[in-house]
C-alpha cells in the first residue's frame, strides 16, 4: 500500500460495528413472519467486502462526523446492495448458485421468498435512514437528502437501470459507450451514493460533496472493471463465486473491449483520478479514502 494508513483493521472495525447494528436493525417488537426475517438476515449476514458501508463511514469520518450515525446510514446502503444481489442471483436474472461462498438465497429459501426478502431489505433501508431523523441523530434536512439520493442512485435512473442494461447487453451487440453506462449505473452509482451519504451525515459543504461524488465515480468504475478482470482470471476460492460467468452469459466487459492489460491500466488511472479529487477537497483527513482507492487496485477478491 502506498499510504501509511492501515486499512485492514479499519475495515474489520467497520464490518464489526455494522454487523452489531444488523442484530438490532429489525425491531424485536415487530410482528414479522419468521421465515422472511430469516431469509433477509441470511443474505445480510453473509459477509462480503462491505465496501459501500466502509465508504460511508470513511467519508463521514474524513470530515469529523459522527460514527454511530454513519454506521446506520452504512447499514441502509448495505441493505440496498444486498437486495440487489439477492434479486441478481435469481434464475430469471444471472441464475447463480453461490454468493459470498454460500448457496444463494433462492437456493435455500425458494424463489418467492428470495424476491420478498429483497423487497423487505430495500424498503427497510429507507426506514433506517428516516429513523435517524426521528431519533434526533441526523438533521431532518440531511435525512431527507439521503433518502432522496438513495431513491435516485438505486432506482430506475441508477442501479436498477444499469442492471437492466447489463441484462440486455451481449458481446458483439453492445458498444463501449453502452458498457460505460452499464458500469456507471450498475455499480458506480451506489458507490457514489455511499460517499455522498457519508458526507451528508457529517454536514459536508457543497464543494466537499462534489469531491466525494467525483471520488465515488472513479473508484466505482475501477471496482467494476476489477470485477470484470477477476471474473476472467480470479481464484474462485477467494471470490466465493464461480468465475467466467460473464463469458458464459455473453455479457460485455472491459476486458472484452480492451484486453486484460489495458483494463488494469484503466483501473489504475481511475484510482489516481479519484485520489486527486479528495486530496484537495479540504477534508480533515483523506488518508482513509486514499487507502481504499489503493485497495481497489490491488484486490484479488
Amino acid at each position: 500500500m502506498s499510504n501509511v494508513f492501515e486499512l485492514e483493521p479499519y475495515m474489520k472495525k467497520v464490518a464489526s460495528d455494522l454487523e452489531s447494528y444488523f442484530d438490532v436493525a429489525f425491531p424485536a417488537e415487530w410482528d414479522m413472519p419468521p421465515a422472511l426475517l430469516e431469509s433477509m438476515k441470511y443474505s445480510l449476514d453473509a459477509g462480503g467486502k462491505r465496501l459501500r458501508p466502509l465508504l460511508v463511514v470513511a467519508a463521514c469520518e474524513s470530515l469529523g462526523g459522527n460514527r454511530a450515525a454513519a454506521i446506520r446510514v452504512a447499514a441502509a446502503v448495505e441493505m440496498v446492495h444486498t437486495y440487489s444481489l439477492v434479486h441478481d442471483d435469481l434464475p430469471a436474472m444471472d441464475d447463480d448458485d453461490l454468493r459470498r461462498g454460500k448457496p444463494t438465497n433462492h437456493k435455500v429459501f425458494g424463489e418467492a421468498m428470495a424476491i420478498l426478502a429483497g423487497d423487505g431489505l430495500l424498503t427497510h433501508a429507507f426506514y433506517v435512514v428516516a429513523s435517524l431523523a426521528k431519533e434526533g441523530l441526523l438533521p431532518p434536512d440531511a435525512a431527507i437528502a439521503i433518502v432522496s439520493d438513495l431513491a435516485e442512485y438505486a432506482g430506475p435512473r441508477g442501479m436498477v437501470g444499469g442492471q437492466v442494461a447489463d441484462m440486455e447487453g451481449e458481446q458483439g451487440t453492445t458498444d463501449f459507450e453502452r458498457l460505460e453506462y452499464i458500469h456507471l449505473h450498475k455499480t458506480s452509482d451506489l458507490i457514489m451514493f455511499s460517499l455522498i451519504a457519508g458526507g451528508r451525515t457529517a454536514g459536508a459543504s457543497a464543494k466537499q460533496l462534489e469531491a466525494l461524488r467525483t471520488f465515488g465515480k472513479g473508484v466505482g468504475l475501477a471496482f467494476q472493471i476489477q470485477d470484470d478482470i477477476l471474473d476472467l482470471v480470479g481464484d474462485e476460492s477467494k471470490l466465493g463465486k464461480k468465475t467466467q460467468s460473464d463469458v458464459k452469459m455473453e455479457k460485455v466487459t472491459y476486458p472484452y473491449f480492451l484486453g486484460i492489460d489495458k483494463s488494469r491500466e484503466e483501473v489504475r488511472r481511475l484510482s489516481e483520478e479519484a485520489k486527486s479529487a479528495v486530496s484537495g477537497a479540504g477534508l480533515e483527513s483523506a488518508e482513509m479514502l486514499l487507502a481504499i482507492a489503493d485497495y481497489l487496485v490491488e484486490r484479488d477478491r
